[in-house]
């Protein structure tokens, strides 16, 4: 199946799905003459988009209380926001995809230019959409044991893999930034991020402008950590000023 097919198949999906109300893996998958599998990673990656949202055995449209104009405006960020990030990144890099970031998620499509990429992920919806890209960028996962709140694998296991390898660039997303600290985070399980970090030469910081000064009680990276904040053109001079006091170079995408 091309890249050009997969893209056909997924506007199909929507299309579907908005004269229906809802749609089955089962049926798609006959439609489509494709495997529950091929199916079940469509609706994962349209979901990530916020297209729609899955549901047991299928997906369901997104509720229209969800679809306000600032959500709109949320998604026009992460994608200026994946646009700046991804011009840091050079051919044949070896780089680390976080799991449980929308903003991250935006990075993919971007990766499709780059040459001879090596990426590590511990996030199988992050490995899956990899392997759309017709770059073939070589895919490492972090194995471990799967945590379903944050959608990727965790623990001692993945920390010793990872421990095993360099990289050039971390990218990781953030539920929130606090100018004195760092990044922060709801999620409890955030040693492996920490060990990203400390396996990369540079660590870089997609959140929107909008997480600044959400003080969240988990201190996920400390701003010693970082190197790079990639957000959007909505954060002010003064917190701006505050974050390169840090000592973190600040880029502003425009979106």
């Amino acid at each position: 199946m091309t890249k050009r097919n997969t893209q056909q198949r997924r506007r199909a999906i929507i299309d579907l799905l908005n004269d229906s109300g809802e749609v089955s893996v089962e049926t798609l998958a006959e439609q489509f003459s494709t495997s529950e599998v091929t199916i079940r990673k469509d609706l994962a990656a349209l979901e990530s988009i916020g297209l729609l949202l899955r549901r047991y055995g299928g997906a369901v449209p997104v509720p229209q209380e969800l679809m306000r104009d600032p959500v709109e405006k949320v998604s026009l960020r992460k994608q200026a926001i994946a646009k700046a990030a991804a011009l840091l990144i050079r051919d044949h890099n070896r780089i680390i995809l976080d799991s449980g970031s929308s903003t991250t998620a935006a990075l993919l499509p971007e990766l499709s230019g780059k040459q001879g990429l090596v990426v590590m992920t511990n996030s199988l919806s992050i490995a899956n959409a990899l392997r759309e890209l017709e770059n073939e960028p070589t895919i490492l996962m972090t194995g471990g044991t799967w945590d379903p709140k944050s959608e990727g694998f965790q623990g001692q296991l993945a920390e010793q893999i990872l421990r095993s390898y360099n990289f050039d660039q971390f990218f990781i997303g953030a539920d929130g930034l606090d100018l004195e600290r760092g990044t922060t985070t709801f999620n409890e399980l955030y040693s492996l991020s920490r060990v990203m970090a400390e396996v990369a030469r540079e660590v870089i910081v997609m959140a929107e402008s909008d997480k600044i000064g959400r003080k969240i009680h988990n201190l996920e990276l400390p701003w010693s950590a970082i190197k790079v904040l990639v957000t959007d053109n909505g954060i002010t001079a003064q917190d701006k000023q505050k974050i390169e006091n840090q000592g973190i170079k600040v880029i502003c995408a425009i979106g």
